[in-house]
């Protein structure tokens, strides 16, 4: 007997990995979060799966869907939205499994951050401009963020942000970034990412607050920040420039082969 922790993606149904829907029509039983996984991911599922929507379970509810599924001998999928990796609450169920010895696995899914890049058409890097990535959120009463670990402390960087479930708190995170980033720092909120209720705003620091609605955005918004979102920033790479040679290309120079210390592809 196993558990599957498998990323259901963003919320499009057919975003799901081929793993992961492969393994969501093998189980007997199947855990998902329905208040956060569309009910179009289980079509994915056989027609005579057991279902159980995890919204009301506590985590000791859910550890005896597993104990009753490990006494039947049946494998289970438990399906998360987005990755299970990032605020998934993943590891305290994983926790739990060790100590019951139930076996489990885990399949990655699209994350919703990368999800709503794709929504805004932006690629999240920029050479010179933003090599990072600050994946974050804001405290809630589920889980609080460190101190040190804040919104505040993080802008430091000014690297390109995404901060996941910032509907609404947008005027704290706002002034909290514009502790170090420009007023004219690009800000794109997108809202439900690859749902049919998809939404986007594009603006600035300085001017999201004045033309986004309050409450408009809710809970299941994703706010990307940073200068690399600034279309009109023509950064670009030497990776694919005709004079860069590197392991899979080589750049012939006055007739000779232009003797450089190979690089790996960008990821």
């Amino acid at each position: 007997m196993k558990v599957y922790f498998i990323g259901a993606g963003p919320g499009a149904a057919d975003l799901i990995t081929l793993r992961g829907a492969r393994l969501l029509g093998s189980v007997d039983m199947v855990l998902y979060a329905g208040s956060l996984v569309p009910v179009e991911m289980l079509q994915h599922c056989r027609p005579d799966t057991e279902l159980i929507d995890t919204a009301q379970l506590d985590l000791e509810q859910q550890q005896a869907c597993y104990v009753r599924a490990r006494d039947a001998g049946i494998d289970v999928v438990r399906l998360h939205s987005g990755d299970p990796a990032i605020y998934g609450a993943t590891a305290e169920q994983m926790r739990r499994l060790d100590a019951l010895g139930i076996a489990y696995e885990i399949v990655p899914g699209v994350s919703s951050f990368t999800a709503a890049a794709a929504a805004i058409g932006a690629e999240l890097t920029k050479p010179e401009v933003s090599q990072s990535v600050i994946l974050t959120r804001v405290s809630g009463r589920a889980s609080a963020v460190p101190e040190l670990e804040s919104i505040a402390r993080l802008a430091e960087h000014r690297a390109t942000m995404c901060i996941f479930l910032s509907g609404p708190h947008l005027k704290k995170i706002v002034g909290d970034l514009l502790l170090h980033y420009p007023p004219g720092t690009p800000v794109r909120l997108v809202y439900r990412a690859t749902w049919p209720e998809q939404r986007v705003y594009e603006g600035t620091l300085g001017t999201v607050l004045e033309e986004t609605k309050r409450g408009a955005w809710n809970l299941t918004t994703m706010m990307l920040v940073g200068a690399a979102l600034d279309r009109g920033v023509a950064a670009e790479s030497s990776l694919y420039s005709k004079d860069f040679t590197h392991l899979f290309r080589v750049v012939k120079k006055q007739g000779k082969e232009q003797d450089q210390e190979p690089e790996q592809e960008r990821a």
